[in-house]
């Protein structure tokens, strides 16, 4: 019964942070690169807490190939 709740709860969590990232118009369009990507995954993951200000923004470098 417990691990049941567990789980609703969870769902229920991620549920929210899939509409925040929607209201927020993440979902609109492709992620062009790895920090708009991450971005909308951090959005995703932190749930809830986005309607109690947390904006997470994900900025990610990739390595430049060498000459």
């Amino acid at each position: 019964m417990l691990s049941r709740l567990i789980s609703l709860v969870v769902l229920v969590w991620l549920l929210v942070g899939v509409l925040a990232a929607y209201q927020r118009g993440y979902l609109k369009s492709d992620p062009s690169n790895c920090a708009k990507a991450g971005t909308i995954v951090a959005t995703m993951v932190v749930g809830p807490l986005n309607y109690a200000g947390v904006n997470p923004k994900i900025r990610c470098v990739t390595p430049q190939p060498s000459k």
